[in-house]
C-alpha cells in the first residue's frame, strides 16, 4: 500500500464530524493500530507518492525513483480539494479538510479564534460550520447558491438544514462568492466585509486522475472501470476516481462517499484474486449537523421530482428524489430502519418494493 499520508489509513469521516468538534479522541481515528500491517504481512508505504505507472510491464515508479512490480494494481488515489483562484486564497489561514493532518490544523486554529469564514455551503463545509459552532466559534457561510444543498437534496431539505444551522448562531451569506482573503477578513463580490481568524473552504473536490491519464487509461470525468471495477487487465480503481456501471440506472456514475469507497475496495480486492463478480452495491452516506444526521441512500446526479413524508421539521421524514418516475435516491431523518430497507430493495432491484415503502 503507497500513499502521500504520512498517518497510518484512518477513518476520514470523523474529520469533519465527531474529531473535528471535539467530541471523538484521536486514538478513534486510526482504522487499524500501526502493528497490524507487518503483522498481516502489509508494506505500508507512508508519505510517498507514485509518479508513474507502467501498465505493460506491471510496475510503478515512487517519486524516490524506486520502481515496485505488481500483478494486479488497485487505483484509490482519491481526490484533491478545489481551490479558487481569488487573492489570497494561498494563506496560511486558509484551510482545506481532506486529510487527518488537515483537520488537526483547523482543530489548532479553532483554539484561540473567536470567528471563522466557511466558503461553500457542501456537505463538507457545513459539517465543519457544526464542528466548529461545537468549539464556540462564529461562523459566517459565504456561498453563490440560493439555498444550501439544494442541487444534491431539494429546495425543501435545503431550506430545513439552512434554519437548522441559524437556529445554532451561523450566519449564511448565499448568493455571495469571495472576492480576495486578507489576515483578518474576506471580502465578497458585492464589497461586504468579513472578519474572521481563519478561513475553510470547501467548494468541492476533483479526482485525481494525473497518474492514470498518464499511463493511458480510459479517463471520462473520471478512470472508466467496467462492472468488476476494472479499467485494464491488470488495473482496478476504487473510490472517487472510479466511473463503473451503476447497476440501477444503466449510466456511469462516479460517487465521492466513504461508504462507497470502502465496498468498492472490498469488490475490487475480491475480483483482483480471481471472483469476477459484478459491484451492485447502492451508494450510501451520513451527513451530521448537531444532532441531525441525514442518512442518504442510492444516487440522484440529478432528479425532477422530490416527496416528503413525514415532517421535516420534526426530524422524522423520509425523501424520496425521481428521476423520469423511477426512485433514485432517498434521504431519512430519524427514520434507520425505513433507510436499511431501501437500500435493500434497491440491491435487490425491487422497484416496486421500494415505491410501497416510500408510500407507506
Amino acid at each position: 500500500m503507497i500513499g502521500r499520508d504520512e498517518s497510518v489509513p484512518y477513518d476520514r469521516p470523523n474529520l469533519s464530524k465527531d474529531y473535528l468538534a471535539g467530541d471523538a479522541p484521536e486514538e478513534w481515528i486510526p482504522l487499524r493500530p500501526a502493528e497490524f500491517y507487518a503483522e498481516h504481512s502489509i508494506d505500508l508505504i507512508r508519505g510517498m507518492t507514485v509518479s508513474q505507472i507502467d501498465v505493460a510491464g506491471r510496475r510503478v515508479r515512487l517519486d524516490d525513483d524506486s520502481v515496485r512490480p505488481f500483478d494486479r494494481l488497485l487505483l484509490a488515489t482519491g481526490a484533491d480539494p478545489v481551490k479558487l483562484p481569488i487573492p489570497g486564497a494561498e494563506l496560511k489561514h486558509v484551510h482545506y479538510l481532506r486529510t487527518l493532518a488537515d483537520s488537526r490544523a483547523i482543530i489548532a486554529a479553532a483554539e484561540d479564534a473567536k470567528r471563522a469564514v466557511v466558503i461553500g455551503a457542501s456537505f463538507i463545509g457545513l459539517e465543519v460550520a457544526a464542528a466548529l459552532r461545537a468549539r464556540e466559534v462564529h461562523v459566517e457561510v459565504v456561498a453563490p447558491e440560493s439555498v444550501p444543498l439544494e442541487r444534491v437534496l431539494g429546495a425543501e431539505v435545503g431550506r430545513f438544514v439552512r434554519t437548522l444551522h441559524e437556529s445554532q448562531g451561523v450566519r449564511f451569506h448565499l448568493g455571495r462568492k469571495p472576492a480576495a482573503i486578507a489576515q483578518g477578513a474576506v471580502t465578497l463580490d458585492d464589497g461586504t466585509a468579513l472578519a474572521c481568524d481563519f478561513v475553510v473552504m470547501g467548494v468541492g473536490v476533483r479526482p485525481r486522475l494525473g497518474l492514470a491519464e498518464a499511463a493511458g487509461l480510459p479517463i471520462d470525468r473520471g478512470l472508466v472501470v467496467d462492472d468488476q471495477l476494472r479499467a485494464a487487465p491488470p488495473v482496478w480503481a476504487a473510490g472517487d476516481v472510479a466511473r463503473y456501471p451503476d447497476p440501477r440506472s444503466g449510466k456511469p456514475v462516479r460517487v465521492e462517499h466513504w461508504a462507497a469507497a470502502e465496498r468498492q475496495g472490498q469488490a475490487a480486492a475480491r475480483n483482483m484474486l480471481g471472483a469476477a463478480l459484478p459491484f451492485r452495491d447502492v451508494p450510501f452516506f451520513w451527513s451530521a449537523h448537531y444532532d441531525v444526521t441525514l442518512n442518504y441512500v442510492g444516487h440522484a446526479e440529478t432528479f425532477d421530482a422530490v416527496e416528503i413524508r413525514g415532517s421535516l421539521e420534526k426530524r422524522d421524514a423520509l425523501v424520496a428524489y425521481r428521476e423520469g418516475g423511477r426512485i433514485a435516491a432517498v434521504v431519512t431523518l430519524g427514520r434507520d430502519r425505513q433507510s436499511l430497507e431501501a437500500e435493500a430493495a434497491m440491491e435487490r432491484g425491487d422497484e416496486a418494493g421500494l415505491a410501497a415503502l416510500v408510500a407507506s
